[in-house]
């Protein structure tokens, strides 16, 4: 960080406000939130960023993904449109800030133009995208890929652990999931989208830099692994005749863990955040155990490489146990780069107030990892305390997201050159 940051446009004071305000939303401890995903509690919070919105002047609807959007009209109504937002729904154990910044700021840039009088040459929306996290259905990105047309086959029957499938949280959101193509977006509509968000890493906090500017999004590969044994007497069936899954499923995990660190330098991750055990008692050796692989890295060859040897820990796990296994693919995309000619405007608008803004990639994925399938994108990421997310005790600071969300707003006015009324 270098010079003085100069005053800001955007109104700190209300962006700190209504992210205070959407935090009462699914509250749970002290600093924590549970909002997931098409829940009441999401759409209560649906509902009030729709008044902000309708507040700001802004043109408001939501769609049949259950994705909220408010429109600022342009004077070309015909050219692409300018894209900003990101989520706010949370993970079941989650913080104030993820996702949430990104919106509210989105707001803030669309409401400070409404009041500076600036309209732009082409029309702005700010969307907050349903489902980013993809922690109840175990896929994500639904209203991001929704709009674009990329939705897999089956995903409206993938139930969440209480048997309710998306097909029926849409229809109690709201939405008529026989009319989602309604909310498609005609293809080469969207020229650009823009996202703010927290880093929910450590790299700025530990170089004591407020904002960042994203390089690329590393490409995450989402399994559900499921490697079946056969139940028995836990004091009965001696060791050497046991089908234990979950002795199996162990061998994969620690697998997951030692191939995510073959290479200490590189920025792979792997990890298993759920797993379930059937019969599921003390006393009863586990016959089906079916849990999660998460594996990322920026370096596509490499997670494939990895992707490989998982494979072949998988099939030797089961070998070694008489166990039975199937792999279903739940998410694969590669690594997606940030635009230059964007980043450029970032980096110069970062400049002119003092801030000497790095770069550095995202090792979680973005709504902006959808999007860049269909136009230019960019990132701004904001540092957060000791890069924890996916926590309560995720924070980041006002006077950042305030600095993230000026240069925000500058680079959206550059992107679409607006003019006096």
């Amino acid at each position: 960080m270098t010079g003085k940051v100069k005053s800001f446009t955007i109104n700190q004071d209300r962006l700190q406000k209504r992210i205070r305000d959407l935090a009462q939303i699914g509250k749970i401890s002290e600093t924590g939130v549970c909002r997931l995903a098409l829940s009441p509690q999401d759409r209560a919070g649906v509902e009030q960023v729709r008044r902000w919105m309708d507040e700001a002047g802004l043109q408001t609807r939501i769609d049949h993904f259950g994705n909220l959007i408010g429109r600022l009209n342009g004077r070309n109504p015909d050219a692409p449109l300018l894209l900003v937002g990101s989520h706010i729904d949370s993970q079941p154990y989650g913080g104030q800030y993820d996702g949430v910044i990104g919106v509210l700021g989105a707001l803030e840039v669309l409401q400070t133009m409404q009041e500076q009088g600036l309209v732009p040459d082409r029309s702005v929306e700010v969307i907050a995208f349903c489902d980013e996290e993809g922690c109840r259905f175990q896929k994500g990105l639904f209203g991001a890929r929704g709009i674009l047309n990329r939705l897999e086959p089956g995903e409206l029957e993938r139930a969440d652990k209480n048997g309710v499938t998306r097909r029926q949280a849409l229809v109690e959101f709201g939405c008529d999931p026989e009319l989602l193509a309604e909310s498609v977006y005609p293809e080469g509509s969207i020229g650009a989208y823009l996202e703010l968000h927290i880093e929910q890493g450590p790299v700025l906090d530990r170089a004591d830099e407020p904002i960042g500017i994203v390089s690329a999004i590393s490409g995450p590969l989402w399994w559900t692994v499921e490697m079946t044994g056969f139940a028995g007497h836990a004091g009965s069936v001696p060791m050497n005749m046991r089908q234990d899954a979950l002795l199996g499923a162990a061998k994969v995990i620690q697998a997951v863990n030692e191939l995510a660190r073959l290479d200490p330098e590189a920025p792979t991750v792997g990890t298993v955040g759920h797993l379930e055990v059937f019969p599921d008692s003390r006393n009863i050796i586990p016959e089906r155990v079916r849990f999660t692989v998460d594996l990322r890295d920026i370096d596509l060859a490499r997670r494939n490489e990895r992707e490989q040897a998982l494979r072949e820990a998988i099939e030797l796990a089961a070998m070694e146990g008489g166990l039975q296994y199937t792999i279903t693919e739940d998410t694969n995309s590669e690594p997606r780069y940030c635009a230059p000619w964007i980043k450029d405007i970032i980096r110069e608008e970062s400049r002119a107030l003092g801030i000497e803004a790095r770069e550095l990639m995202s090792g979680p994925f973005h709504d902006a990892l959808a999007l860049s399938y269909v136009c230019d994108y960019a990132m701004i990421f904001v540092r957060c305390k000791d890069g924890i997310s996916h926590n309560p005790q995720e924070f980041a600071s006002m006077d950042d997201i305030a600095l993230g969300t000026e240069v925000l707003y500058r680079t959206v006015l550059r992107m679409t050159n607006p003019v006096k009324r």
